[in-house]
Order: structure tokens, then sequence, then C-alpha cells
């Protein structure tokens, strides 16, 4: 590539402006094509640290660092969904840049690829011309190296893959003499589940490396990250998005995407959402595709977050409280064969249980207890089915006892 822009000849044409270009590419790529459908989720990830919602305080620290402090080691925990990933990607793009983020605003992703691909004379000058606009995804993918629990993490890739990486000098400047970190970023996401021995391993390489490389662990248990690296990092915990902000960026997104949903549809995919708004706008889209374009009800949004309806709940609680163990078997079975999941119906039957008006604080305290055993029973791998016996039965238990 950088013999092709050496060699290029300028002419002394005016600078292609972004209207000539689209027409340009768009008469070479044929008018018929579609634009390739993109996640919700991935369309409106944040492209900046002031888009990231409801964290202020991490927001806050990264904004002074991009104002030219430096960046320390960063450690960001907290529930999934709430803007761990988003955020340092965000303040890694305004730190090193992203030339696609230029791009998408002149051309459509679908013709990048034709157009730097382009043989013909008239449009060397064109394809130069962007290239030189921006140069910096060479810069971004030079100085962030991101590894998640896809990836292998073992020791030896910690040994080899992130040393040699942190290894590597950075200078202060980009080749166009504009000001750039002197710093490169490793992210090592879902950090929890990387073994002891690979954390231990990268102790040294975090101090030894320090001048050139910081490093931005993300994980949900931050109890699972061991303490030696928990002190050389600033920690940040996400918290969960408020119903009110979530709310507000599904609605946007709804008006952006033509999407036909009331405000009580949205506060119910709010809730089943429990506060992992990736989740919440991922329902949305499906909900979107299987209503075809009619209004998203609270039906639907059950349907597709596969959410156990309150009535089958309330039939639940009537089979405990009849005494009957017949009922309670039959009423299991027929859970089951709905196709529900066993974790679903703990996790709802817990908030039914601890909102509860009827039932004594020993009850609940019974119950929920039962409840736990269960949730991790299940998490073994126990069988569906004897579980939800053994917890309705407890149910049903303290239900008709006399206290």
């Amino acid at each position: 590539m950088q013999a092709f822009l050496k060699g290029t000849s300028i002419s002394t044409k005016p600078p292609l402006t972004k209207d000539r270009g689209v027409a340009a590419i768009a008469g070479s790529s044929g008018e018929n094509k579609k634009a390739k459908p993109v996640p919700w989720v991935e369309k409106y990830r944040p492209k900046c640290v002031d888009e990231v919602a409801f964290q202020e305080e991490v927001v806050a620290v990264l904004k002074k660092s991009l104002e030219g402090a430096d960046l320390p080691n960063l450690l960001f925990y907290g529930p999934p969904g709430t803007g761990k990933t988003s955020t340092i990607l965000a303040a890694a793009r305004e730190l090193f840049g992203s030339f696609f983020l230029w791009i998408s605003q002149a051309l459509p992703l679908k013709w990048l690829g034709q157009l730097l691909a382009l043989k013909h004379p008239e449009y060397k000058q064109s394809v130069w011309w962007l290239l030189q606009y921006d140069s910096r995804p060479e810069l971004f993918r030079l100085r962030v190296l991101e590894l998640n629990a896809s990836d292998e993490r073992g020791i030896q890739v910690v040994r080899e893959k992130v040393k040699n990486f942190a290894q590597l000098t950075v200078s202060g400047s980009r080749s166009d003499g504009k000001p750039c970190p002197p710093f490169k970023i490793v992210i090592l996401d879902e950090a929890d589940s990387m073994t002891s021995a690979a954390q231990a391993a990268l102790r040294r390489t975090m101090e030894k490396e320090s001048k050139t490389t910081r490093f931005c662990l993300i994980c949900n248990y931050v109890s699972r990250i061991i303490e030696p690296l928990t002190s050389r990092c600033s920690k940040f915990r996400f918290k969960p998005l408020s119903d009110k902000i979530q709310q507000q960026r599904l609605l946007d997104i709804a008006g952006k995407e033509h999407v036909k949903i009331s405000n009580e549809g949205v506060s119910y995919l709010v809730k089943v959402s429990e506060g992992d708004l990736r989740k919440a706008i991922t329902f949305l889209q499906s909900a979107t595709r299987l209503t075809g374009g009619k209004e998203i009800t609270e039906k639907v949004i059950t349907d597709i977050a596969g959410v156990i309806p309150a009535e089958t709940i309330d039939g639940i609680f009537a089979a405990c409280q009849s005494g009957s163990f017949d009922k309670l078997e039959a009423v299991v079975k027929d859970l089951i064969d709905e196709g529900h999941a066993a974790t679903q119906l703990v996790n709802q039957l817990h908030d039914v249980i601890v909102e509860n008006d009827n039932l004594s604080d020993k009850q609940k305290s019974i119950i929920t207890e039962k409840l736990a055993e269960v949730d991790k029973c299940l998490a073994d791998g126990a069988d569906e089915h004897l579980q939800l016996i053994s917890l309705c039965a407890t149910v049903m238990q303290q239900l008709t006892q006399n206290c």
C-alpha cells in the first residue's frame, strides 16, 4: 500500500467530493444490491465516550485521559450489557482514531471494498485521496490488542503474544506529525475466565512495560481476579442501567428503525432485560422481525424473551396451595413440555416469593434457601424435572402448613 501511494501521481483535478464519489461508485457497484444487515447491538454501539450511558465516573476519568492526562491500568467489572467493552473501545477510537468512522459518513460500507479494489486509472486519484484523508486505522490496529473468552488465553499466550505486543516501542506522534498517546492498549475481555496462572503471569508484564502499555481488564466478577492484578489497576464498577436510561435508548432506536412500540411495551421490555441493555436491544430487533412491521405487544416480548407467563406462575401457586401432589406433578410436567427453562422459573419464582405479603419471613427464608440449592444443582447439570418437583414440594409444604 505504501508503494502504491508513493508511486501514484497526484493529478491537478479538484479533490473528489462526497457526492461525486458516491455517484461514481454507485454506477460501478450496481444499484440493486442491498446493504448488508447489521445487528442493532453493533449498529448503535457507542462510537465515542460521550455516548456511553449512565456511567458518569468512568466517563469522567476517560475524558480527562483523552484531554492529555496519562491513562492508568483499568479494571472494569459489573453485570453484562452495561457498556464495559463499548467504553474502552470508544476510548481507544478517540485516542488512536478510526478510518471507518469517517468513511461511514461519506460512503456506504458496502462500497468500501469495491472502491479499494478498483483498477481503472481514473479512480486511482480517488482511492489515494480517501486513504490520505485519514490514515489512522493502521494506527488503531497496531496500538490496540483485544482478547476475549473465544481466544486462547492460557499462560503460554500471556508469555508470548501479550508480552511481545507489550514490549513494542511506540512514538508519541503519527506519520502525519499529529500528536498521539505514546502507549498501546491491551484489552482482556472476560478476564475472570482466565486461569490463575495466566493472571499471575501478567503481573510482571504490567509493571515492566508500564511506560509503553496500558492494560484494561474486563470481567463480570471482580472476586475472580487475583489480588496482585486488582491492586495494579484503577477499578470501576459498571452499574446496571436504570429503567429510565434504557427506555430512552430503546425509544431512540425504535424511532430510527421505524418500530411501532408503545411506552408500556418498552417498560415491559426493560423489565425482562433486567438492566442488560444489550439483551433489550436484541429482544427489540427480534420482536420487530417477528411482527413484520406491526406494533410490538407484551405477548410478543414474552415469547421472544422466553419469560414464563404470569398465568403459568399463578397456576403453580394454585397447585401448591391445593396440597395435592398429583396436581403439582401435572403442572410441572406441563411446564417442561411447553419448553420453559427451569432456571427461568427459579428467577421468576424468587421475585414472586419475595414480594408476596401473605408469606411470613420464616416461610420466605425456607423457600429462598431451597431456590438457591435448586439453582446450584441446575448449574451442575441436574435433571430439571426432579429439581422442579423438589422445589414445588417445598413451596407446597410452606403454603399448606399453619404458622
